[in-house]
C-alpha cells in the first residue's frame, strides 16, 4: 500500500494549521510530493497550483465572518483528504498494471499447468519458492525464455 505517501500528505494537512503558514511554501512542498506520486500532469497538482487568496473586497468581507475557516486552507485540506482516500482505496497509480503485464506475458508463453504452478508458488509462503520458480523456468526451451525476456524489455 501507499503508507509513506499517505503519511506525507497527512503531514501537509497538519501544516495548514501552523500559525506561521505560508501558502506558497506549502504549495511548493505539496506539489513536489504529488508530482512524485501522481506525475506532473496530475489534476491534483493542477488544483494545488491554482490555490490562491482572493483579495477582492467581496471575498474579504465573506471570509471575515467570525469562526469561519480560511477558504484556501479548507479547499487545500479537501484536495489532500480526497487524495489520501484515493490512495487508501485504490493504491498507488501504475502499480497493478505492471504486474498484470508480466502475468499476461507469462500466460502467453507458458502452458496452463506451468502458469498454475508459478501462480501457486508466487502466492505461497514457502522459503524456497524462488528456487522452485527458477527450476520450473529452467525447463523451458531457450527460445521461449529469450522471447519472454524480449517482450518484457519492450513492454
Amino acid at each position: 500500500m501507499a503508507e509513506k505517501e499517505i503519511a506525507l500528505l497527512r503531514d501537509q494537512i497538519g501544516k495548514l494549521s501552523d500559525p506561521r503558514f505560508d501558502l506558497e511554501a506549502w504549495k511548493n512542498q505539496t506539489i513536489i510530493f504529488l508530482e512524485r506520486i501522481f506525475g506532473k500532469e496530475s489534476s491534483k497538482v493542477k488544483l494545488i497550483r491554482e490555490l490562491h487568496y482572493d483579495y477582492s473586497s467581496w471575498s474579504l468581507r465573506d471570509a471575515s465572518g467570525a469562526g469561519k475557516k480560511d477558504p484556501v486552507k479548507f479547499q487545500a485540506e479537501g484536495i489532500l483528504a480526497a487524495t489520501i482516500e484515493e490512495l487508501e482505496k485504490l493504491g498507488l497509480p501504475g502499480g497493478e498494471p505492471e504486474s498484470r503485464k508480466i502475468t499476461e506475458l507469462l500466460e502467453d508463453e507458458l502452458t496452463g499447468k506451468q502458469m498454475k504452478e508459478i501462480d501457486t508458488l508466487v502466492h505461497s509462503d514457502l522459503p524456497d519458492r524462488q528456487e522452485k520458480i527458477t527450476r520450473l523456468l529452467e525447463t523451458l526451451d531457450k527460445e521461449t525464455l529469450a522471447a519472454m525476456l524480449a517482450r518484457l524489455l519492450l513492454s
